[in-house]
């Protein structure tokens, strides 16, 4: 019998983390040959290299494709996203993969994506029908549903969205977040295991930092990032970890700012360009917040009944739990924020907090593994627009 074969493609470190648990469900099914594609930021000294902790994984066919720029301009990523599409079709046509498996909204994808649309390859699409109104990644991850085959889909709100976009019931899941697997699984590090790996001190009033720009807005990542680290100037007695932005537009100039930051607050502040699976997760645990803007805010930490102070239209259009105070830029807006999750009345709501994106039967990736197994693969490249109408 002829094993399927499956490629999963990863473009940077948060989505590597969230894919993990699948990637190890298909390495151990008989059935399936595994695949990777590494892309993006992965390959990129400045993003952290983190091609180097993938290639530990045991998978026999890895392929590397270069294609950003170095430029975070527009037109420094257009021009990566059509070298991608350039350099994936060469890919996918030496691998020929019966099921290609990408997850979320970022521009690498989408080329890869196109690519396979082309090349007549199959698609399996995780997060989709999500919304996250102030980036370009919006457009995307719709555009993405569209070239897809089958959807796994974190909420029953978001299937319902991918199926509005037409595609059909049958071929699209519920599945939960698939970044909740791994909270599940993993055996997380000590306090005091953590603290002597980042060698940094955590204590009641230490808060992690995550801000991209919003790149549906011009130029706003500066102002927007300089009201957060003057508020956190002016809170003494908060100590910060900074984890920097991805490749997006304008991303450059906020690590500037955090490496400035923490230039001048060498003594409660450090920062990291990837703190990897293990250490991030392990972080949420001791923590007393997330600020800034990341998807990861509002869909992983509540599982840690761990709040969230999520600024600005970056992530507007998600689901939130009730752990999650969305608030505006402004530096009383931020300062209201930061006072309200340190309070004794918020933190007592903590507890009870229920995560939106948490299945509460069993692992989502074991879910997805399941449906793709099954699927019949040979006839699902034809697809009719199903209308809204029809929704049971």
């Amino acid at each position: 019998m002829r094993k399927i074969k499956i490629c999963i493609f990863t473009g940077t470190r948060a989505e590597y983390g969230l894919l993990k648990p699948l990637i190890d469900e298909l390495k151990t099914e008989k059935s399936v040959e595994l695949q990777l594609i590494i892309s993006g930021m992965h390959l990129s000294p400045e993003f952290g290299l983190t091609c180097k902790e993938i290639e530990t994984e045991g998978i026999s066919k890895v392929e590397k494709v270069e294609m950003l720029l170095s430029s975070d301009t527009p037109i420094g990523i257009s021009k990566s996203m059509g070298l991608g599409i350039l350099s994936f079709s060469e890919v996918l046509d030496r691998l020929k993969p019966d099921l290609l498996i990408g997850l979320g909204d970022r521009f690498e994808l989408f080329s890869a994506i196109s690519a396979a649309m082309i090349l007549r390859i199959p698609v399996a699409h995780l997060h989709g029908g999500e919304a996250t109104e102030g980036l370009i990644d919006e457009p995307i991850r719709h555009s993405i549903t569209k070239m897809s085959h089958l959807h796994f889909a974190s909420t029953d709100v978001f299937r319902r969205r991918i199926i509005q976009l037409g595609e059909h019931p049958s071929r699209v899941f519920n599945v939960g977040a698939i970044g909740i697997d791994s909270i599940k699984k993993m055996k997380f590090l000590t306090k005091s295991e953590l603290e002597a790996n980042l060698n940094f001190r955590i204590d009641k009033n230490t808060i992690l930092v995550t801000f991209h720009p919003v790149t549906l807005e011009n130029s706003t990542a500066e102002k927007q990032f300089d009201n957060l680290l003057d508020v956190l100037r002016r809170k003494k007695q908060l100590r910060i970890m900074f984890t920097k932005p991805n490749a997006d537009t304008d991303g450059r100039i906020i690590i500037k700012m955090i490496d400035e930051f923490v230039n001048d607050n060498i003594e409660r502040s450090i920062s990291f360009v990837s703190l990897g699976q293990v250490r991030y997760l392990s972080s949420l645990k001791y923590i007393k917040c997330v600020v800034g803007n990341s998807s990861s805010g509002i869909i992983e930490v509540p599982s840690f009944n761990k709040a969230t102070i999520n600024i600005g239209d970056r992530q507007r259009g998600r689901i939130k739990a009730d752990s999650v105070i969305d608030c505006g830029v402004t530096k009383k807006e931020i300062e209201n924020a930061i006072e309200t999750v340190f309070s004794k009345k918020f933190q007592a709501t903590l507890m009870e907090v229920e995560n939106p994106y948490e299945l509460k039967d069993g692992f989502t990736s074991k879910k997805i593994k399941e449906i793709i197994i099954s699927a019949d693969l040979d006839n699902i490249l034809k697809k009719k627009f199903y209308n809204i109408n029809q929704i049971n």
